[in-house]
């Protein structure tokens, strides 16, 4: 299979339907990187994620995998090879996602408790420096959806990195 050359049809199909890389990413569950991984060749989508372009570009993924729109002749000559290619994934890709967040968790099981210890402690000393009950709730709850949401996003960075990393040396994948 020529990466870059299906890397080049997805970004055709997503352009003929005025998307942006971080449009398409929002509605297939995946990140803007993710999108232009795929479209500059770097990686092949996983076959879960070929079947919603499929869908969501009216092209079948036998047309994705050549990099092409094909006519009846070629689609009947490709077909076999491009789903054997397709299919050679051991696990799919939200096993592989599910796996590293979990990797990543047990990983930083430490530093995520650390920072609930330092949360709860400097709530502790507003308390007693004679802050009020409601101000501390909101600088409690502002603290803690923000250390969520920076400690997400770094699980997410690393699940999806791994991912791809492992992509890297699966059959079909191309090695940088």
């Amino acid at each position: 299979m020529d990466m870059t050359k299906i890397g080049a049809f997805l970004a055709q199909l997503r352009k003929e339907q005025n998307l942006t890389q971080a449009e398409l990413g929002e509605a297939l569950g995946v990140s803007n990187k993710t999108v232009s991984r795929w479209e500059t060749g770097s990686y092949l989508p996983p076959v879960e994620m070929l079947q919603a372009l499929s869908e969501r570009y009216g092209v079948s993924i036998n047309e994705l995998l050549c990099g092409e729109r094909l006519e009846e002749d070629a689609y009947r000559e490709r077909a076999e090879e491009t789903i054997k290619a397709a299919l050679e994934s051991s696990f799919s890709y939200p096993e592989r996602l599910r796996y590293f967040q979990s990797k990543w968790r047990k990983d930083h099981l430490d530093t995520v408790i650390l920072c609930a210890l330092f949360w709860a402690a400097l709530l502790a000393v507003l308390r007693l420096r004679g802050v009020e009950v409601p101000l501390i709730g909101a600088v409690g709850g502002i603290l803690a959806v923000l250390g969520y949401v920076l400690h997400y996003n770094r699980m997410m960075r690393y699940a999806e990195a791994k991912v791809f990393d492992e992509d890297k040396s699966a059959p079909g994948k191309r090695s940088e």
